[in-house]
């Protein structure tokens, strides 16, 4: 099954109407993590389950997906989230909110030397937080393509587990 999964958003979501019960899906997750040749591992509880690389595979940027299940009347509504491990998602909302308040406090104080007719060469540091800001982004877009291919094979498992073809958002 080398068939590419295309998935069109950073943080891409599923979100899939099943018949299976709450039961049978944590059963079913559980018996193909445990299983001899799975292609995934992950930790799974009543409701939730985290499905990530085996660990032979990780590096930085490995992907994992992190799953929700909730009951309705038709059934039960399994919501998931693709996404870095959590301390890469916290280092890289620690630099943008780093970047962000510098290049707050260097505009507000550039605009004001501006405002009262001194020299405001502090603002030539905006474009360098933008080219940081931008080069930020830029790595986080690579890092996520790294870790494509892991994305897909957990989408294949988690399309195994509810037996039935899901379409990432």
């Amino acid at each position: 099954m080398d068939e590419q999964i295309h998935f069109r958003r950073i943080r891409p979501r599923i979100r899939v109407q099943t018949t299976m019960s709450s039961e049978d899906i944590h059963r079913r997750i559980r018996t193909l993590l445990n299983s001899d040749n799975a292609a995934c591992e992950g930790q799974t509880t009543k409701g939730f389950a985290t499905i990530y690389p085996p660990h032979k595979d990780q590096h930085f940027w490995s992907p994992q997906l992190t799953i929700t299940v909730e009951e309705n009347e038709d059934g039960n509504l399994v919501r998931g989230l693709y996404g870095p491990k959590p301390s890469v998602w916290t280092m890289f909302v620690f630099f943008y909110s780093v970047i962000g308040f510098a290049t707050m406090i260097i505009l507000m104080a550039g605009l004001s030397l501006w405002s009262l007719g001194n020299p405001a060469t502090i603002l030539w540091l905006f474009p360098v937080l933008l080219l940081l800001f931008l080069s930020l982004y830029l790595v986080a877009y690579f890092g996520q393509k790294l870790g494509h291919k892991q994305m897909g094979n957990i989408h294949r498992f988690i399309e195994e587990c509810l037996e039935q073809k899901i379409e990432a958002d």
